[in-house]
C-alpha cells in the first residue's frame, strides 16, 4: 500500500492512499495543497474522521474540481457525505478493505479507518498524546484509546497533526526514561529530512504514550491535567 502526505496549515498531514493515478485523501482540510499534489492524479474517494473545519475545510472546492468523487464520514459530517459510517462499518477501496472504528471523545462522533495493518486516527491520539476532549466525554476519550491498545502491536498509526515533539516532551512529566529522549531525537532527524516524524505504531506507544499507561479514567483525567501544565507553564 502506498501511503504518501500533503502538509496544510502550520502541522496538518492530509494523508494519502494511492495506486497507479488514483489517489484517496484522508481530512483534507485545505483544498490548495491538494490541488497541487493532485495535478497529475485523479481524485478518487475522500475519508473524514471528524467534523473539524481543519480536517473537512477543502472538501467542497475538492469536489467542484474532482466530479463524482464520493466522500465518506461520520454522522456529524453528513453535510458533506456521500456515504456515513459508523462503528464496524466495512467497504472496500482498491482491493483494501477498510474497517470504521469509532473512536470518539475529540468530539461525538469522531471514527478512524483501520486498512491494511494501518490506522488512520484523525485527532484521537498522537504520539505520546491524544486529542483535546472537546466533547467533556473523557470516558469515551479513554475508551477510544483502549480500543486503539488493543489492536495488533505492528499496526502504524497515523495521527494528523505533527505534534510529537511537543507531546513526547509533556509526557516526560509521567514517563522518566530515556526512551522519550530517544523518541525526540528520531522525531528530530526526521524532520531534518522534511518528513514527518509519523507514523508512530502500537507498539511504540505503549513505551511513550502516558494515555496508553493510564489504568483508568481517574489516571487517564490526570495525566491530562499534568501534560497541560506543562503546555501552560511553557507559555507564561
Amino acid at each position: 500500500m502506498k501511503i504518501n502526505f500533503i502538509r496544510a496549515f502550520e502541522d496538518n498531514y492530509i494523508w494519502t492512499i494511492e495506486k497507479e493515478n488514483e489517489v484517496i485523501l484522508i481530512d483534507p482540510g485545505e483544498a490548495n495543497p491538494c490541488f497541487d499534489y493532485l495535478k497529475d492524479k485523479n481524485l478518487y474517494t475522500i475519508l473524514l474522521t471528524h467534523k473539524h473545519m481543519d480536517h473537512v475545510g477543502g472538501v467542497k472546492k475538492l469536489k467542484e474540481k474532482f466530479k463524482g468523487v464520493r466522500v465518506y464520514g461520520p454522522a456529524e459530517t453528513k453535510n458533506l457525505n456521500d456515504i456515513t459510517l459508523k462503528d464496524e462499518d466495512e467497504f472496500e477501496i482498491f482491493g483494501y478493505k477498510f474497517i470504521v472504528l469509532k473512536t470518539n471523545g475529540h468530539t461525538e462522533e469522531h471514527i478512524s479507518y483501520l486498512v491494511n495493518g494501518n490506522l488512520f486516527c484523525g485527532d484521537t491520539i498522537f504520539s505520546s498524546g491524544c486529542g483535546r476532549v472537546f466533547t467533556g466525554d473523557y470516558q469515551s476519550s479513554f475508551d477510544s484509546v483502549q480500543k486503539i491498545k488493543q489492536l495488533d502491536k505492528n499496526i502504524l498509526i497515523y495521527p494528523a497533526h505533527e505534534y510529537t515533539i511537543d507531546c513526547i516532551e509533556s509526557s516526560k512529566r509521567i514517563i522518566k526514561d530515556k526512551i522519550m529522549d530517544d523518541a525526540i531525537s528520531e522525531a528530530k532527524e526526521k524532520l531534518s529530512r522534511s518528513l514527518p516524524s509519523l507514523p508512530t505504531s502500537v507498539e511504540k506507544e505503549f513505551l511513550i504514550n502516558p494515555f496508553f499507561m493510564a489504568k483508568n479514567l481517574e489516571e487517564f483525567k490526570e495525566f491530562i491535567k499534568i501534560k497541560n501544565w506543562h503546555i501552560f507553564s511553557k507559555n507564561l
